[in-house]
């Protein structure tokens, strides 16, 4: 369902957690700073900032699902 979504979606806790048993990719976009002092495990560090084509083509593979997280201030 999420694999080839062509535009973000939001999921919930529950759906992030069946994706990441189907073996999707956790992606931490939060400076590294932040990462270091905390993370989900497994989670990957790639800071929004340093988001590029070239980054992500190195970092993570194209046939699995990506999911992105950040800090959520709502």
């Amino acid at each position: 369902m999420h694999a080839n979504a062509a535009v973000p979606t939001t999921v919930d806790r529950a759906e992030a957690q069946r994706l990441l048993s189907a073996g999707a990719q956790l992606v931490d976009v939060r400076e590294h700073e932040a990462h270091r002092d905390a993370h989900i495990p497994g989670a990957v560090s790639l800071p929004l900032k340093e988001l590029t084509a070239e980054r992500a083509e190195d970092m993570l593979r194209r046939d699995r699902t990506v999911l992105l997280y950040c800090w959520d201030f709502q």
